[in-house]
């Protein structure tokens, strides 16, 4: 079976993303390498001396664990060159050669946007994060995040509860769960989504996996909106990342008494357009993109919303007014007032207030 292979390669010692991928140049398959001769290992000259020895007395046994997981409902194994593995994630300089999936596979492959940020954020910033996530979702974008506590959480939870999908990115073996207390979360994104790690199973949550985690984060979405963070932590990383990787990066800008708008600010300052609204991120996608993407059930277009009339822009005005006066007003249901507000927002004829409520934009 090839993926033993692949599998075995990946767990050698002082092997690390690069070396894997200049071996398969050089031995062409991960099978090769096992089954080359001692002295064309150590010709190649890629090895150090714990990898060669590995490389002389490695055995199946040692992927035993990955191989049952797999045999699990909905767990997955794809390596680089297997067809559902994501073509997005092909474009980074150092793609995993292995990704642990649980979830729906199929949905890796879709448009999605990164949403990241603090640990310990602001009551403002947990309620942008998941309002954020779930106007994007929508629209029929999958949210990406990194399931930490704080905005990832919020962000999941967003998608979630807007029937969408989402997909987190797991720093540990997927036999575990980090933190310990999303384990319902977890459980509810990959029946809804999809749970992946580039870490084999047993991998347990060490400080060094998470940074190696990010790249994937950005390097799956189209883009990353940090919604708060500190200049020096784990979300900046991610935000350069995405940036190195040729991706889009959007900041939600707050007071400048809070501490976690920091981050924020400096990567407006370094050229990242700022978030005000959601029509900011959906204005960057690739043009035709959201077309493509939009569910069949939010695709009663602008354009037709002006032919007609809308009953929901007919009612607004300059004062602000909230989901459930509108429904008493124009007689829609919440789920069609709520439709008609996101297209109205995206363009740029209504916005939201602080209070909840909407006001026509003058």
């Amino acid at each position: 079976m090839d993926l033993v292979y692949w599998l075995m390669l990946l767990k050698a010692p002082h092997l690390g993303v690069k070396t894997f991928y200049k071996a398969l140049q050089y031995f062409e398959t991960p099978q090769q390498v096992f089954l080359a001769s001692s002295r064309d290992r150590l010709n190649s000259g890629l090895f150090k001396k714990p990898t060669l020895a590995y490389l002389e007395s490695a055995d199946s046994s040692l992927v035993k664990a990955d191989l049952d997981w797999m045999q699990k409902q909905d767990c997955h194994i794809l390596t680089l060159i297997d067809e559902r593995y994501p073509s997005q994630l092909k474009t980074i300089s150092d793609p995993p050669p292995i990704l642990y999936v649980r979830g729906e596979v199929a949905c890796l492959k879709e448009p999605q946007l990164a949403i990241v940020g603090s640990r310990n954020p602001t009551t403002g910033g947990k309620q942008n994060a998941q309002q954020f996530a779930a106007d994007l979702a929508k629209l029929g974008l999958v949210i990406t995040s990194g399931m930490a506590s704080g905005i990832d959480a919020q962000a999941h939870i967003g998608a979630l509860e807007q029937g969408a999908k989402t997909i987190a990115v797991c720093g540990t073996g997927l036999d575990r769960i980090y933190p310990a207390k999303h384990k319902s979360l977890a459980h509810q994104i990959s029946l809804q989504g999809a749970l992946i790690s580039e870490f084999s199973i047993g991998t347990s949550p060490m400080a060094s996996n998470f940074p190696r985690r990010n790249r994937l984060i950005s390097g799956l979405s189209l883009g990353t909106l940090v919604v708060e963070a500190s200049i020096k932590s784990g979300t900046m990383i991610t935000a350069r990342l995405a940036a190195d990787q040729g991706k889009e990066v959007f900041a939600i800008p707050s007071s400048i008494h809070n501490p976690l708008a920091q981050g924020c600010h400096y990567l407006i300052n370094q050229g990242a357009k700022l978030a005000g609204c959601v029509n900011d991120i959906v204005e960057e996608l690739p043009e035709g993109l959201l077309n493509d993407i939009l569910p069949q059930k939010y695709t009663h277009s602008i354009k037709e919303m002006d032919k007609t009339g809308s009953k929901v822009l007919k009612c607004l005005s300059y004062e602000p007014l909230s989901v459930d006066q509108l429904v008493e007003k124009t007689k829609l249901s919440p789920q069609i007032v709520a439709q008609e507000l996101l297209l109205l927002e995206l363009e740029s004829k209504v916005e939201k207030t602080n209070a909840q409520g909407y006001v026509l934009i003058k």
